[in-house]
């Protein structure tokens, strides 16, 4: 009888595993599928969220400044802005570390639009100037 019960226990265990293992991975195949399509529909929708998920918009609400315009902002004001926020919410201190991660993410999206602002420009400057490779004279 006690055989009868384990085995029971173990092939509904078992389906319960499967059933949950099936689940996720049809779960990461249509976020994958997803995650193409939208980046195949919109290039630059893949940069529009940082690795945290922010967007510029949400990380310029966070630390409470203006948005980038033509590449430019105030990064002394952002990072004295950051700076402070980062330290009021130190867990430490009393603070949360949630909030914390939230500005520190905010900081890095918004040097990450700068950046890729910079780069932009320097290819735009580049192209407007022509490739120039440099050439040693000497060889």
């Amino acid at each position: 009888m006690a055989h009868r019960i384990i085995t029971q226990v173990v092939l509904v265990g078992s389906r319960v595993l499967g059933r949950a293992f099936a689940e996720a991975y049809k779960q990461a195949s249509a976020s994958q599928k997803y995650a193409q399509q939208a980046a195949k529909n919109n290039p630059s929708a893949a940069n529009n969220l940082a690795s945290s998920g922010l967007t510029l918009d949400e990380a310029c609400k966070i630390l409470n400044v203006k948005p980038p315009h033509g590449g430019k902002a105030n990064m002394e004001d952002v990072l004295e802005r950051f700076k402070r926020l980062f330290d009021v919410n130190d867990p430490q201190k009393g603070g949360s570390f949630y909030l914390q991660s939230k500005v520190l993410r905010a900081r890095e999206r918004i040097e990450m639009e700068l950046r890729n602002a910079a780069e932009a420009t320097e290819r735009e400057a580049e192209l407007k100037e022509g490739w120039k490779p440099k050439v040693y004279k000497d060889r």
